[in-house]
C-alpha cells in the first residue's frame, strides 16, 4: 500500500504571515493538532503544531499581560526543518519514519509542492485494515523455523480447513534467530481444528493455547 491511498488530499494550512491566534482559532475549530506553512506557489515551507502553540501563547495567568504575542506571526514560531514523504512511498516506510522521528504528523509533497499529510491515526486506522482486526476473526501465531516455505505449510493448513486467512504479519523470535512468528488472522470464530491441525503438521502454537487441543 502506497502512502497515496490513505493520505488526505484536502490539507488545512495557513501562511506565514499568519498569527498564532489564527493558528488557535484554526485547530480548534477543525480539530486538528498540525497545521502545514506554505507560501504562496504552495511550496511548503513550515510547520505549526498544537505544542508550538502552547510553547509560543502565554499562561492563562498572565494572557492579559501578554496579548502581543498572539499576533506575532508564525515565521517565528513554525518548524522549518520538516521531515516529509511521497505520495508514493508505502505506508510501512512511513510507519518507520514516524518511529524514528517522533513525529505525529507527514506532510506529504510532490516536486516541493504539498498534496497531502498523514498522521498517527491515519496510520492506527490504516493498521487495523490491513491486519482485519476490524472485522470477526482470530487470531493465530505460530512459531516456525526460520527458513523459506514455512508460511507455505502454515497456508496449507488453512486450505485444507477452506477457513480464509484475512491478513498475515511476521516477526522474529526475540529467543532464538533460527525461529521467527507468524502471526495470522484467520476468518473464523472457532480456530480449534485449524490449531489441532497445525499441531499435527508439527507445527508449535503459541497462541491460542486451547485446551483439549492435542499437542505434539
Amino acid at each position: 500500500m502506497i502512502v497515496e491511498e490513505i493520505m488526505n488530499k484536502e490539507v488545512i494550512t495557513l501562511k506565514e504571515t499568519n498569527t498564532i491566534a489564527e493558528a488557535i482559532r484554526l485547530m480548534e475549530e477543525q480539530k486538528i493538532r498540525h497545521i502545514p506553512i506554505i507560501d504562496a506557489d504552495h511550496l511548503l515551507i513550515g510547520l505549526i503544531t498544537d505544542r508550538d502553540v502552547r510553547d509560543a501563547t502565554p499562561s492563562i495567568f498572565h494572557i492579559g499581560e501578554h496579548l502581543d504575542v498572539l499576533e506575532k506571526p508564525l515565521s517565528q514560531f513554525m518548524v522549518r526543518d520538516i521531515v516529509t514523504g511521497h505520495p508514493l512511498d508505502f505506508v510501512e516506510e512511513v510507519s518507520a519514519v514516524f518511529y524514528e522521528h517522533h513525529i505525529g504528523c507527514l506532510p506529504i509533497v510532490n516536486e516541493n509542492k504539498l498534496v497531502g499529510i498523514i498522521t498517527e491515526t491515519d496510520l492506527l486506522h490504516t493498521l487495523v485494515k490491513l491486519t482485519g482486526a476490524h472485522q470477526p476473526g482470530s487470531q493465530i501465531e505460530v512459531r516456525v523455523h526460520n527458513r523459506a516455505g514455512m508460511l507455505f505449510e502454515v497456508a496449507t493448513v488453512m486450505r485444507d480447513r477452506k477457513v480464509n486467512i484475512q491478513s498475515v504479519l511476521v516477526y522474529p523470535d526475540h529467543e532464538d534467530d533460527r525461529f521467527k512468528i507468524l502471526v495470522l488472522r484467520v476468518q473464523t470464530m472457532n480456530p480449534s481444528r485449524i490449531i489441532d491441525d497445525l499441531k499435527q503438521a508439527g507445527l508449535q502454537v503459541l497462541w491460542p493455547n486451547l485446551p483439549g487441543v492435542s499437542h505434539e
